[in-house]
């Protein structure tokens, strides 16, 4: 059977490469930090790191690594079941009861990711008596998330809230029984962060309740790193947030969904990818522990992540670069071309710089971009040589007529 599909597949490959649109994995040979070891798939030996989620430098923090060591010889390597038959120790509990204190709500769920979470609340929460209204630029995970639900679908033009009140108002006028607005807190591809508080408003004006996907927020947005609710103004008036641990958390993996506790005890019992998947493994539970124990200090860290963002934009900027406007971590290089944005990639990482090249389906047809994120593991002179890195790269390509 395989053999009448064998050639179609590799047609499409080999289009996805003539396009520009491939994605080559590269490999590295150390832990995740502001330099690392290209091993495979790139010029070889040690580079500067500015495309990981690593956003307060704690991937590889010598405390967080040794609560890790900790917690495997107290709490083994895997759990081998789910939460509701015996994959439930203390650890995930107080983890639980940690993030919900942390990000202000009364009950948190862990799933083994959070595209896991996105997609098992709509599903849980929602009817065909029911409308959804979500951003044109969500992450990909809320809108599987949706699909699965049997709700009806509203989609708002990204940040535009006269849009959004179009759509709520359509939504309340066909009889919707419970209406939710989701929105990312910081939208992936480009660095923009939602107006929540605008959000909220139009929410309460129209009897909806709000869900944030904060995970390029939390821990380190916000006076106290309590992510995009917490800069508006809006913890107490955001009914889900859905989040990773995978990225400024430490950045191993695992999602969680904190909320209202009625939201969190009904996916406790109809979510089904909470049901249905292994639990968190313990050692994940018992690291994230102590990165929320670091956070409780972490401002240095922040100032330091935000000290880097502004030099990396400021000097891009003067460099005559297209950089999407605003002051997060996420700092796209706007190139266009997906070709031309894979070509500056390999440049960029034969000078040291390991970035990556985003293009279609990641981002739209015509707008491929390098996206660079920033940490507070960088230096001042990390983040001076890529911005020389860029420059000389594209002035290679000029040259060579791209």
């Amino acid at each position: 059977m395989f053999d009448s599909v064998r050639d179609d597949l590799a047609a499409t490959l080999d289009e996805i490469r003539a396009a520009g649109l491939h994605k080559p994995e590269r490999v590295i040979g150390t832990p995740q930090s502001a330099t690392v070891a290209v091993t495979a798939g790139g010029r070889p030996g040690e580079v500067l790191n500015f495309c990981a989620n690593n956003y307060l430098g704690l991937a590889d923090h010598p405390e967080v690594v040794a609560a890790a060591h900790e917690a495997l010889d107290r709490w083994g390597y895997g759990m081998a079941s789910v939460r509701f038959i015996c994959g439930t120790q203390e650890v995930h509990k107080e983890l639980e009861a940690r993030l919900s204190a942390f990000l202000g709500q009364e009950d948190t769920i862990l799933y083994s990711s959070c595209f896991d979470a996105n997609g098992g609340v709509f599903e849980t929460l929602l009817g065909p008596e029911d409308a959804v209204i979500s951003d044109a630029l969500n992450h990909a995970s809320i809108i599987d998330g949706i699909r699965l639900s049997k709700a009806r679908r509203f989609r708002y033009a990204n940040r535009d809230m006269a849009d959004l009140e179009k759509q709520l108002q359509e939504a309340a006028e066909g009889g919707a029984r419970r209406k939710l607005v989701v929105t990312d807190g910081v939208f992936s591809m480009d660095g923009y962060v939602a107006p929540l508080a605008e959000i909220c408003d139009l929410a309460e004006r129209y009897d909806a309740m709000v869900m944030v996907d904060d995970s390029h927020a939390v821990g380190f947005v916000g006076p106290g790193g309590r992510g995009t609710p917490e800069l508006h103004g809006v913890m107490d008036r955001v009914d889900i947030i859905t989040g990773t641990l995978g990225k400024a958390l430490g950045g191993a993996s695992g999602g969680y969904v904190a909320a209202r506790a009625e939201i969190v005890a009904l996916l406790r019992q109809r979510s089904r990818p909470y049901l249905f998947s292994n639990t968190l493994a313990p050692v994940i539970a018992a690291a994230s522990l102590k990165v929320l124990d670091l956070l409780e200090s972490a401002g240095d860290l922040r100032e330091r992540l935000a000290a880097n963002t502004e030099l990396f934009r400021t000097r891009m900027a003067k460099e005559g670069f297209d950089v999407l406007p605003g002051d997060h971590a996420i700092a796209p290089v706007m190139i266009g071309d997906a070709a031309k944005a894979g070509r500056m990639a390999e440049l960029l990482l034969e000078r040291g710089v390991y970035v990556i090249g985003f293009s279609y389906p990641v981002v739209p047809q015509g707008q491929a971009r390098i996206r660079v994120q920033l940490s507070a593991a960088h230096s001042t002179e990390d983040v001076n040589r890529a911005v020389d890195a860029f420059a000389a790269a594209r002035a290679e390509l000029e040259s060579a007529g791209a």
